[in-house]
């Protein structure tokens, strides 16, 4: 018997195997690490994250509304939660604390309404109901959950949302499941951006953008009180001020009416030169929802923005066309005989398209952008700039050329989907890149000259991280009013009270032209959903429990089996 067998077969061998067991303990507890085999990297987290994580100041507190008994499939979105953020922990030093409550315990019917009332008017989280078959022959039972969480720093708090702006499949369990892998795939970006907002020591300076006749007042309530929210806020007026600073890190140019100047294109062109980013969301077309209920509609007609040249160089261009779809929102309709009461019906209104994302980190896994009359467009050459397809319509679309009568009689009779064949047709563009400007060799000196005395001298060719974010469509950020209500929320439907994603559409847009921590790319993350075959689970049932069942006891019978021979053979 060698040395190292007489030394484990003591008594102080298995001092030792026991000491060496402690110290392997202790510092699996002191240092963390696990293996991410997943072909999404679904459990690693952004390096963005991470730094974000590690340089936490003071503590952050993540109270989770996710502690209770749900359904199986919502039991795992929680679960995935819990995972997540324990992960983000590790990186935190110790300064990320995380309590998961059950917020509906030992509260009567009223508080549990007045908690749920608060919940959605200070942090933006509505309830969600569950549906959950109960035993064999039961109703099925509904539950409602509080699907978010509340993270404090300071004296500061903000909401997340897990639901909000993740798209909707519907209620089969095949349906919930896909919706639950969305919001697992969303987790990281919701947590890493809410976490960034509430610790950042400034804020992003955003301008408005008037003088042409944009969007001002009520239905602009949403986006102004976002902006001011979410970031530090001020206006710009092309026609009196000199120029653009450049201490705006983006401006926003929110539905302009009234044509623009040389002098205007210029100071933006500037500005964009000097690495500037803008944010265009524009009607190229007069539209008229007003008018949409008068007997004769309104006709659909070219603004004369003067925008084209602009634009062209930049490498978009906006058409003087309406998309139609079938993917669309809805109106309510008045019909009746007259002199008879008349009747309200909701109808399917092709001119509100509901648009689809891409892949882009800006609209990617967000639900239906809602429209209303938007151009088309098209990417155009510039050479150095790069071009990226924001929204585009479903693939049951067409294209009407203007001028057009738009009105009620368009619906009078079901339109024919037949005519609907196009797809994918763009209506929102990110272009990013070395842009050449729009006055380069056209200047007149003593214009440069003026540019120089404000120290802002003319530039021909832009930096290389100027981006700018084209729309055609001037009410995607525009909420409407309720006589009863007030200014409803951005992309909310006045009739229907449908919400849609406009509103995480438009901060997703400007996070982009604004924050390069680069938070916002970890939207990309795409978790694949491998759902069981149902029919094979069917066919295939005896068989894999045999072999996950029977087949280990079978093992371990066998293993018992040759063990004992084995002993015979060399006791016996």
């Amino acid at each position: 018997m060698s040395r190292a067998e007489k030394i484990w077969r003591s008594k102080g061998g298995w001092i030792l195997l026991l000491a060496l067991v402690v110290v392997i303990n202790y510092l699996a507890s002191v240092f963390h690490y696990r293996f991410d085999l997943t072909k999404e990297k679904k459990y690693t987290l952004s390096n963005a994250t991470k730094n974000l994580l590690r340089n936490l100041d003071e503590p952050v507190t993540i109270d989770v509304f996710l502690k209770g008994d749900f359904p199986a499939g919502f039991k795992k979105l929680a679960n995935g939660v819990n995972e997540f953020l324990q992960e983000c922990k590790e990186y935190s030093g110790g300064r990320l604390q995380v309590n998961f409550i059950n917020p509906f315990k030992n509260l009567n019917d009223s508080l549990v309404q007045r908690f749920k009332d608060s919940i959605y008017y200070f942090y933006d989280i509505q309830p969600y109901t569950l549906q959950a078959p109960g035993k064999v022959g039961d109703d099925i039972s509904f539950k409602q959950v509080i699907p978010g969480a509340v993270i404090q720093y300071k004296d500061t708090a903000v909401g997340v949302n897990l639901l909000k702006g993740v798209r909707a499949y519907g209620t089969e369990p095949e349906q919930l499941a896909s919706l639950y892998n969305d919001v697992e795939a969303t987790l990281e970006y919701k947590f890493a951006y809410a976490i960034q907002k509430i610790t950042a020591a400034k804020k992003p300076l955003i301008g408005y953008v008037l003088g042409n006749g944009e969007a001002w007042g009520p239905n602009v309530d949403d986006a102004v009180r976002t902006l001011v929210h979410e970031y530090r806020f001020d206006t710009i007026n092309l026609k009196t001020d000199k120029y653009i600073p450049s201490l705006f890190d983006a401006v926003v140019i929110l539905k302009p009416t009234e044509p623009f100047t040389d002098s205007e294109k210029l100071k933006l062109d500037q500005y964009l030169m000097r690495g500037g980013k803008i944010f265009w969301m524009v009607d190229n077309l007069y539209d008229g929802f007003d008018s949409l209920y008068q007997r004769d509609g309104f006709i659909a007609y070219d603004r004369g923005l003067n925008l084209e040249d602009l634009f062209f160089r930049c490498g978009v261009r906006i058409n003087q066309a309406l998309l139609q779809d079938m993917q669309c929102d809805k109106l309510p309709q008045v019909s009746g005989p007259a002199g008879q009461p008349q009747q309200q019906r909701l109808v399917d209104w092709p001119i509100f398209p509901v648009l689809n994302g891409t892949n882009h980190v800006i609209s990617k896994n967000l639900d239906g952008v809602r429209a209303m009359f938007p151009s088309t467009l098209d990417t155009v050459t510039a050479e150095g700039v790069k071009k990226t397809i924001l929204l585009q319509s479903s693939e049951n679309a067409r294209v009407v050329a203007t001028p057009e009568r738009v009105s009620f009689d368009f619906m009078q009779i079901a339109p024919d989907i037949n005519l609907f064949k196009l797809k994918n047709i763009p209506v929102a563009v990110l272009l990013e890149g070395k842009f050449r400007s729009l006055f380069d060799n056209r200047l007149p000196k003593s214009i440069a000259d003026s540019l120089s005395s404000f120290n802002t001298p003319f530039r021909r060719e832009a930096d290389a991280n100027a981006k700018m974010i084209v729309v055609s469509d001037g009410d995607i950020a525009v909420n409407q009013v309720s006589q009863r209500d007030g200014p409803l929320p951005m992309g909310v439907n006045l009739f229907t009270r449908i919400p849609y994603a406009n509103k995480d559409f438009f901060v997703n847009a400007i996070e982009y032209l604004v924050n390069p921590s680069g938070i916002l790319e970890t939207r990309a993350k795409d978790f694949t959903l491998r759902l069981l075959d149902q029919r094979k689970v069917q066919e295939q049932q005896t068989r894999w429990q045999l072999v996950n069942i029977g087949l280990p006891i079978l093992l371990v019978v066998l293993s018992g089996l040759g063990y004992q021979q084995i002993r015979k053979r060399k006791y016996y």
